[in-house]
């Protein structure tokens, strides 16, 4: 094999493998996400809620299971909302979320998480949280879509 046809089998390989993954993407879809969370811990912690995914027009409820360890002392409740990307169907979004933060209410307070589960799919989520908690800690989410 000649140099000049290696470089030209590279080439062909490199722009299927860049065209299958454009694919692969194109046909992923994004849809709704809201749901609130109970959350409570001293030094560990617990969190449980539900919600619903809209995606094609119709609505799945969903369950919200997590722990997290670290700092973690007091009680809240957030209420989240946002986009869920990189799914094809709607059980793309069941899996095991990871992240690692920091943040507090006293009150009122704010919540921003960016997070992927196994699948790709990725949670943009914001969201207001009521009660008294500060946390800095690594915690993990379950969803569950029903």
């Amino acid at each position: 094999m000649t140099i000049t046809s290696w470089v030209r089998s590279t080439a062909v390989a490199a722009m299927a493998t860049a065209a299958l993954s454009i694919s692969t993407a194109a046909h992923a879809d994004s849809g709704t996400i809201r749901f609130a969370v109970y959350k409570a811990g001293f030094f560990i912690g617990g969190a449980g809620g539900e919600g619903t995914l809209t995606f094609h027009g119709r609505r799945y409820r969903i369950s919200v299971g997590g722990i997290s360890a670290g700092l973690v002392f007091g009680a809240s409740k957030t209420y989240f909302h946002g986009t869920v990307r990189h799914i094809r169907r709607a059980s793309d979004v069941t899996g095991v979320y990871g992240a690692a933060g920091g943040g507090g209410a006293i009150g009122k307070g704010a919540q921003v998480i960016v997070m992927t589960n196994d699948k790709g799919a990725t949670l943009e989520l914001s969201g207001e949280q009521v009660g008294l908690q500060i946390n800095a800690d690594l915690s993990g989410m379950s969803i569950t879509v029903k």
